[in-house]
């Protein structure tokens, strides 16, 4: 089966930059048609003006607070407007931020929770009954869509300020395997790619403010590296591709090998 996406209309969420933005670009440059969707309206219409119509893929710029729900209604009108249907989800919105496990005033989990599981979940299951309707216009054969879901290796990890984020990543990590196999009757495929250190948006930051993470996070990986936004695109590439149309509920791990030795004390980037 091919591994291509071209000529599929893929959603991607928090496309402004990092990962989710890598992500966007790796779909335009195969061909896909994607809208790009973030809060930062003004990154978003720099990446939409700075591509030419000589470019790969049709490009569409989406803004919004998808907490709302008619955010989610706007986007889904939006890009049926523009391209007529669905094909691809990419769940890349998410926050990490600090929390403390021992303060009952932190209201970290419950933020992380709305922000990077129920904004996800939602999405999914509204993009989904948009699939359903076009697997069943198709006659009901075929793969009628695949959604993919942006993890972390912190669900798996014990680190304390890191609560919210892990919390968050894990809930995420079960919402992907439980809407797996619910939309598997319908044909839709859902999975997640779960990575640590990747060079994001999130982890730049990090190492500009304590430049030593940097040297951490390579002695704690076994390829000795910090891996690029691009290596993750290449993932959900696959995943989204026809090629892969056997897998579903599974979360791919992109780290370099570094929960297979981790440190319980050792960043979580």
């Amino acid at each position: 089966m091919s591994f291509s996406i071209a000529g599929k209309t893929a959603i991607v969420t928090g496309a402004a930059s990092g990962v989710g933005l890598a992500i966007a670009r790796h779909f335009l440059d195969r061909d896909a048609n994607v809208m790009l969707v973030d809060s930062d309206e003004d990154a978003l219409d720099a990446e939409i003006g700075g591509r030419s119509e000589d470019d790969s893929g049709a490009a569409r710029a989406f803004t919004g607070d998808l907490r709302e729900k008619l955010t989610i209604a706007n986007l889904l009108s939006a890009t049926i407007d523009a391209f007529d249907r669905i094909d691809i989800l990419v769940n890349g919105a998410r926050e990490l931020r600090l929390s403390d496990p021992l303060d009952p005033s932190d209201d970290s989990v419950r933020a992380l929770l709305d922000l990077n599981l129920m904004t996800s979940l939602r999405l999914s299951q509204h993009v989904a009954r948009r699939m359903i309707r076009q697997g069943e216009e198709a006659g009901g054969e075929g793969p009628a869509g695949s959604i993919i879901n942006l993890s972390s290796i912190a669900a798996r990890r014990t680190q304390p300020d890191l609560l919210a984020y892990s919390v968050s990543s894990a809930a995420l990590d079960q919402a992907t395997r439980g809407l797996a196999v619910a939309l598997a009757p319908h044909r839709i495929r859902v999975n997640g790619v779960a990575f640590g250190s990747v060079m994001s948006a999130s982890l730049k930051g990090a190492i500009k403010k304590h430049s030593g993470i940097r040297t951490e996070i390579i002695e704690n990986t076994p390829l000795n590296r910090i891996a690029g936004a691009s290596e993750v695109a290449e993932t959900v590439q696959f995943l989204a591709a026809d090629g892969s149309g056997f897998m579903t509920g599974q979360i791919l791990t992109i780290d370099g090998g570094r929960t297979l030795v981790d440190v319980v004390d050792s960043p979580a980037h």
